[in-house]
């Protein structure tokens, strides 16, 4: 109880102090995120600064990881999906592909093949950890594309890819994290079946389909029932939230993939719900989110492989470093003729950039260990969030700014040569 007290007055504090101060952090403060101050708080109350928290006390460190983890996804996921316009999927299908499919695949085999390049680790390790590390992360991304700093810097269409991208591309990493695990347990044929029936058609395949019922489900009621005025104002606001919990622990209960099924469901509940309710609902969601954003990133601190970083040497160094600049910046150059809300290199640069790594990897991650039981898994993956949430934190604010100024210059230059244009003509 004397731990717990503790990790309540430091959490509760830290989250009490950034919320306050978000508006100054995110517009003046540029070397200080708040998932970054969060790992840093855990850091010091952890065993590695002030011993005064440590999870093994309090059960099996990753089981708590991997749980805390989940939800805060699961949440993120149902806000970004909220945060969309409705049938953005559906208008956006051709980009969505381009980046989910082939962007997708594209990432996990140039990070697998950075990780079986330094760290010399068995192939299907590499392309593991390449898959853990894989998806954006809805956490990190909604920090970056959310605020006033994101509306004033960031055209609306590229904040909708990277919401939209983060928000489905966190369950569709299922699958890619668990073909290596099946082929490091069975013999290949019975990885494969395992994958193709097991994986895709249920866990992937079933999870689409209930999470696209009980969200259409939940957001016709809530119209009807908005309607008919049968639905009071505090029941209509934790509507999300209850969708999120219950989605996420039905499908995991029936065995398939509860993050995409979050996912889906906020998508259609989004679609057929109230559209006069929306703000409100995405403004509760977001609130919950940063309730147990902290904590999870707190706990991330906490639970540091500092030795396991350490042993890697300089190869880890290279493979974070390799990891940040090319597991997505040339995915976005190649596929930019086809995302459609890309234009030009600014847009690119951009949007391949601000790809952070997080809370998602920190969860497969956790369940690849749990599963496996192998250090270098954990070791490499965290590195690579812990750097990933540095990098990009300290990042987030000047490039947007600097992204914003430039689309101003290029769109001022576009005008006064369409006026001089415009002017020759009529001359």
């Amino acid at each position: 109880m004397q731990e717990l007290n503790i990790a309540l007055v430091t959490i509760g504090g830290l989250t009490l102090a950034l919320s306050l101060v978000a508006g100054l952090m995110r517009n003046k403060v540029y070397f200080l995120s708040e998932p970054m101050a969060s790992v840093l708080l855990g850091i010091v109350i952890g065993p590695f600064g002030l011993g005064l928290v440590s999870l093994s006390h309090w059960g099996d460190p990753f089981t708590i990881m991997e749980q805390f983890a989940r939800l805060t996804v699961g949440l993120a996921v149902m806000a970004a999906a909220l945060r969309l316009p409705q049938r953005y999927l559906r208008t956006h299908a051709r980009s969505m592909a381009a980046v989910l499919v082939p962007g997708m695949i594209s990432m996990w085999l140039v990070s697998g093949g950075l990780v079986y390049l330094f760290l010399g680790v068995p192939l299907w390790i590499a392309l593991l950890i390449g898959a853990i590390i894989t998806p954006t992360d809805p956490v990190l991304a909604g920090t970056i594309v959310t605020g006033t700093t994101a509306e004033q810097y960031i055209p609306e269409s590229i904040r909708n890819l990277l919401t939209g991208e983060s928000g489905a591309n966190d369950g569709l990493a299922y699958p890619l994290v668990f073909l290596p695990i099946l082929v490091l347990q069975h013999p290949p044929q019975r990885a494969i079946t395992d994958w193709l029936v097991s994986t895709l058609l249920w866990e992937v395949g079933a999870a689409v389909l209930v999470g696209a019922a009980i969200g259409a489900a939940a957001g016709w009621i809530e119209r009807e029932f908005h309607e008919h005025e049968l639905l009071e104002e505090t029941s209509l606001l934790s509507v999300t939230v209850a969708l999120t919990f219950a989605v996420l622990g039905g499908v995991k209960l029936l065995g398939s993939d509860g993050i995409l099924a979050a996912f889906v469901a906020g998508l259609l509940f989004n679609q057929f719900a109230d559209a006069t309710d929306e703000a409100d609902e995405q403004k509760v969601q977001e609130t919950v989110l940063r309730l147990f954003t902290f904590p999870i990133f707190v706990f991330f601190g906490i639970a540091l492989p500092v030795d396991q970083w350490v042993s890697l040497g300089w190869a880890g160094v290279a493979l974070a470093a390799g990891i940040l600049l090319l597991r997505r910046l040339p995915m976005t150059v190649i596929f930019r003729r086809t995302v459609r809300p890309i234009d030009g290199d600014h847009d690119s640069l951009f949007a391949g950039w601000f790809g952070p790594i997080g809370i998602a990897a920190l969860f497969y991650a956790t369940v690849a260990h749990r599963i496996l039981g192998n250090e270098i898994i954990w070791g490499a993956a965290s590195l690579v969030i812990a750097s990933s949430v540095l990098v990009h934190g300290i990042t987030a604010t000047p490039f947007t700014k600097l992204y914003g100024h430039a689309i101003d210059r290029v769109q001022t230059q576009s005008s006064d040569g369409s006026d001089q244009s415009s002017a020759f003509s009529e001359g």
